[in-house]
């Protein structure tokens, strides 16, 4: 058998082998667990009215992240996944934007007033979208609902063919202090091919004045696995990326679900590589970012070394939520606008995925809360050990005993035996208080942590989430 080489992503960042038949084994679809349980176990029985509730039950003087989802995008990118609607008429904009404001005065009134807020991201869809102006409203209005921390993390998505320099001032002047390019990818007929085209030249000048702005943290977004892609080609997009030095980097593998993302469908299954390009693809990446003085965070995400993300991981204090691993503590999240998700105490929740249901909930005075789940206990003893896994690669069997008056050996003793054939293949070292993710493990950490999921066994629908390799 075939051994392929790789850098270790793991902590100690040495090398490690990992063989073409562990690797195939487990080139499957699974969840990203940024949730759990995630959230196609979502059902429809929870609504409103149970949004509502768990929204009075929270408990005050936490801080709350929120989380402000803009659909809209000038053109579409044939690999996307996200909720959007594709349109050049940017008034459409306008009637959004009443709606937005509606459903943050629903939420202040049964939240109250001034909640203090330490994280505020914009997703979509391309938040750039909005004009100067628009984005000013809505600020404004978060600014009066929501108190934020001095130290507040103020994020936004960027699209680089939608900013400017000077645009990029505009978003600095209003508060955001993060922002994150999406690259995807350099080179030329991979952005014809998913029809998604901005030069390099372009990204490196907007993150040059990105960084002479002052913003605290410049992030760019990769994708691996799309049409066209080569290993040979994606070295050069990771050199590339590597000379323009963002603070962070997320490297994501392409899911190709064209039966459930009808822009998929104009990708053509011969354009995209195999699982062994993959395979080289991020092996490659990983070993270039850790050359160039990145740590690897986990799973998907890189940090220079002094990036706060880092020091979280050496810490261990890495938390993971909807926008990935986070230095913020684990805290409720509430999600804004069409689609978004969001978390309060032990219930998960997500408003309608179509404007018209959107409009029709907002101009009816309730939260367009469409589906969500409150967890059981066994949820979340179970949301305790992935996200351990996921974040610190170890679970401590104390800390979750305690937590919740189990004995680990009983409550999972299926579990276990389940991670024996994972422990042969050399994922994980099984101690008698404790399991830990190996060197080889970090590739295929979800893997792990899927041993656990209560959800996937009792419905093991794979085929809807990306694949782990």
């Amino acid at each position: 058998m075939s051994t392929l080489i790789l850098s270790s992503p793991a902590p100690t960042q040495v090398g490690h082998q990992l063989s073409e038949a562990l690797l195939q084994r487990f080139d499957t679809p699974g969840p990203r667990y940024t949730s759990y349980p995630t959230a196609d176990r979502f059902s429809n029985d929870f609504g409103p009215t149970e949004a509502v509730f768990a929204m009075r039950q929270r408990g005050k003087g936490a801080p709350l992240s929120v989380y402000v989802h803009v659909p809209f995008c000038e053109s579409v990118c044939y690999y996307c996944a996200c909720n959007k609607v594709i349109t050049k008429h940017h008034e459409r904009a306008a009637e959004y934007l009443d709606a937005l404001d509606a459903e943050i005065g629903l939420v202040v009134a049964v939240l109250g007033s001034g909640q203090p807020t330490s994280q505020l991201h914009f997703g979509g869809g391309s938040p750039t979208f909005l004009s100067d102006a628009e984005l000013r409203h809505v600020f404004n209005a978060l600014r009066r609902a929501f108190r934020f921390t001095d130290d507040a993390e103020v994020s936004i998505e960027v699209d680089p063919r939608t900013v400017t320099p000077a645009r990029l001032a505009q978003l600095r002047e209003l508060g955001f202090n993060r922002i994150s390019f999406g690259v995807q990818d350099f080179d030329p007929q991979v952005q014809q091919a998913v029809h998604r085209v901005q030069p390099f030249e372009s990204v490196r000048s907007l993150m040059d004045s990105a960084r002479a702005l002052g913003f605290d943290s410049i992030n760019a977004d990769l994708i691996y696995g799309l049409p066209r892609q080569t290993p040979e080609s994606f070295a050069r997009t990771v050199q590339q990326i590597g000379e323009l030095r963002p603070d962070r980097i997320a490297l994501y593998a392409y899911a190709h679900l064209p039966q459930r993302f009808k822009p998929q469908r104009r990708i053509l299954s011969e354009d995209l590589p195999g699982a062994a390009q993959r395979v080289f693809m991020l092996g490659g990446a990983i070993e270039g970012f850790l050359a160039r003085g990145y740590t690897y965070v986990g799973m998907d995400h890189f940090a220079l070394h002094d990036d706060a993300l880092a020091v979280a991981k050496r810490q261990g204090r890495l938390h993971r939520n909807f926008q990935g691993y986070s230095t913020q503590p684990d805290c409720d999240l509430i999600g804004l606008g069409v689609s978004a998700i969001g978390r309060i105490g032990a219930s998960y929740y997500q408003n309608a995925k179509t404007l018209p249901e959107y409009f029709d909930a907002i101009r009816s005075g309730q939260l367009p809360v469409v589906r969500g789940i409150a967890s059981s206990a066994d949820d979340l003893v179970r949301r305790d050990v992935i996200m351990a896994l996921m974040c610190q690669g170890r679970v401590e069997f104390d800390a979750i005993e305690g937590a919740h008056a189990i004995r680990m050996h009983d409550y999972f003793a299926t579990e276990l035996e389940r991670l024996t054939a994972l422990a042969y293949g050399g994922l994980v070292v099984l101690e008698s208080g404790a399991i830990q993710v190996t060197e080889a493990g970090w590739y295929l950490v979800r893997a792990v942590a899927m041993a656990f999921d209560r959800h996937l066994r009792a419905a093991p629908d794979r085929e809807r989430f990306s694949r782990i390799v």
